[in-house]
């Protein structure tokens, strides 16, 4: 205990208080990357969508926190680095998907490299349910987006429905429409923080 925090709390006694202010350390963790899993679901339609493929995309976080106590959660994926999974596919196929993603059709990750979601409202609806609102940065704009997520054993599951053209991309369509991409995206998150020192334990 620092020496600041000794005289408060003497003086505390001392004036006879009953209850004591002690301080709230903030609980900031970062997100833990490597433990942390964001998948892409992408499902196919259109006339001949029975010999199409759904796509499974990995989205690996570069970085990110949670914060307990201001109820604060903030995600950043580098938008180059999400990996196209299909293992039903062939790997030249998987390769072709994964240019097409990455490239002006879809992301256009060279020039909108960075996918944020901030959240600024977390609400709590049930016993380790909660409703976390807040906005989403992909390919240039920004919309707002509300996420129900469980809280299991120190970790955050949810999943969330997207509208590509909500952000400006048109869903991937060839042989003249008969085979295409669905304008919603199926997002799936498990996500961890890595677990720090009590900061109380730095003033001690």
């Amino acid at each position: 205990m620092s020496s600041l925090t000794r005289i408060q709390l003497v003086l505390a006694l001392l004036l006879g208080g009953t209850q004591l202010a002690l301080p709230v350390w903030p609980q900031v963790h970062p997100i833990d990357a490597q433990h942390s899993v964001i998948t892409v679901h992408v499902f196919k339609s259109g006339l001949f969508s029975a010999f199409a493929d759904n796509h499974e995309i990995r989205a690996p976080i570069s970085g990110g926190f949670l914060d307990e106590t201001g109820r604060r959660v903030e995600l950043v994926i580098d938008s180059r680095k999400l990996v196209a999974l299909d293992p039903r596919l062939a790997p030249e196929k998987r390769h072709e998907v994964q240019q097409r993603m990455l490239g002006p059709e879809v992301l256009d990750s060279d020039r909108f490299s960075e996918i944020r979601f901030e959240a600024s409202k977390v609400e709590q609806t049930g016993q380790d349910h909660f409703l976390v609102s807040g906005s989403l940065s992909l390919h240039g704009r920004t919309r707002p987006i509300s996420v129900h997520v469980l809280r299991s054993n120190g970790r955050y599951h949810g999943d969330a429905v997207l509208k590509q053209r909500d952000f400006g991309i048109t869903p991937v369509s060839v042989a003249g429409g008969t085979v295409k991409v669905k304008g919603e995206l199926k997002i799936e998150f498990d996500i961890t923080s890595v677990a720090g020192p009590n900061p109380a334990e730095s003033h001690r």
